[in-house]
């Protein structure tokens, strides 16, 4: 089974947005843009790694890690900016 991963590297940078709960303005391969607050990395049931975010309090969204095209931070004084997959 091959198996799709991010790098070490970018999974550290989502790891220390749901840290610090950072909002983030995700934009994925298929263009779709999503906005919320990082909150988990979680493993679907296909074994998938997916950041969970929380979209306006109850709406919770996961995102295949594999899918992220651009992870931006919106929220100000954060410890990055910007990450871009690929």
């Amino acid at each position: 089974m091959n198996m799709e991963v991010i790098s070490c590297e970018l999974h550290d940078f989502v790891e220390v947005a749901c840290m610090y709960g950072y909002r983030l303005k995700l934009t994925l391969k298929n263009q779709q843009i999503v906005e919320g607050k990082a909150m988990d990395i979680v493993n679907s049931p296909e074994k998938r790694e997916c950041l969970v975010i929380d979209q306006n309090g109850d709406d919770k969204q996961h995102i295949d890690l594999t899918e992220l095209v651009k992870m931006e931070v919106l929220t100000p004084n954060a410890r990055f900016k910007e990450v871009v997959f690929g």
